[in-house]
């Protein structure tokens, strides 16, 4: 099976869409952003998604990534 899988990274959540392109079932997770890595958070939505829908992340043929993070100034 193919999976396609949206990545938003926020500040506080990173949260995650998992469609399986053959059912159009869509799966969600969503986890603690890692500010000081937001790959760490990446990867932990990855797991907790595959794990929802009970695949392997090599099935994910696509992703989508997307962020709004900025600096700000005092």
């Amino acid at each position: 099976m193919s999976y396609r899988l949206g990545v938003d990274v926020g500040g506080t959540f990173t949260d995650l869409l998992l469609v399986d392109e053959k059912t159009g079932r869509l799966y969600t997770a969503k986890v603690p952003s890692t500010p000081e890595d937001s790959s760490i958070g990446v990867f932990n939505g990855i797991a907790r998604v595959c794990d929802n829908a009970g695949i392997d992340p090599t099935e994910i043929s696509s992703v989508m990534h997307g962020t709004r993070l900025q600096l700000t100034q005092s």
